[in-house]
């Protein structure tokens, strides 16, 4: 069991029940699933882009990413329907974790002048999304083998029905907020 599923069972779910009352167990809110997104605009004109993206998220994240292709075609941004723009990567229970885990207290900290993560990032419905500027973050990627510096979506989504119930349960996981 990942270390902060333990913590999920040990420590936040009983600060939960105190913070906000819930009486049936089922309610409490919890991790469902963290989606990380990589989206390589360039991926149209170069093959070679594309798979170094898809490189990078499979390391970050030790699963294979999904290529994203666009909808519908833009002329502004020279894309047509079905061109590759980018990988995602859907992570679930115990990789989720231990994803949430090296983010908190790993990658976070090595982000230059971090003063913690907006709270205003919430969609209203307990989901909660951040983005980094680069990959580079995480100790997995090698820079010296870098060919360019690529930015990363996170979403975090949870089972709370507000806000307030994801920020803490995402205080539980000792997640650095700065207001």
């Amino acid at each position: 069991m990942a270390r902060l599923q333990e913590q999920y069972e040990q420590v936040v779910k009983p600060a939960l029940v105190e913070e906000f009352g819930y009486t049936n167990p089922m309610k409490l809110p919890k991790l469902e699933k963290i989606v990380l997104n990589m989206g390589v605009g360039e991926a149209s004109l170069d093959r070679k882009k594309i798979e170094t993206a898809i490189e990078d998220l499979t390391l970050i994240s030790g699963q294979k990413p999904v290529i994203t292709r666009a909808k519908r075609s833009i002329a502004g941004f020279k894309i047509r329907a079905g061109m590759v723009v980018g990988c995602k990567v859907t992570l679930r229970r115990g990789r989720m974790y231990e994803f949430l885990d090296r983010l908190v207290n790993v990658a976070l900290p090595r982000v230059r002048d971090f003063r913690g993560i907006s709270g205003a990032s919430f969609d209203g419905r307990g989901n909660f999304a951040m983005g980094l500027r680069e990959q580079i973050v995480f100790p997995e990627i090698d820079y010296d083998k870098m060919d360019q510096i690529r930015g990363l979506n996170v979403v975090i989504t949870t089972t709370a029905t507000t806000d307030a119930e994801a920020k803490s349960l995402l205080k539980g996981f000792n997640m650095p907020f700065a207001n």
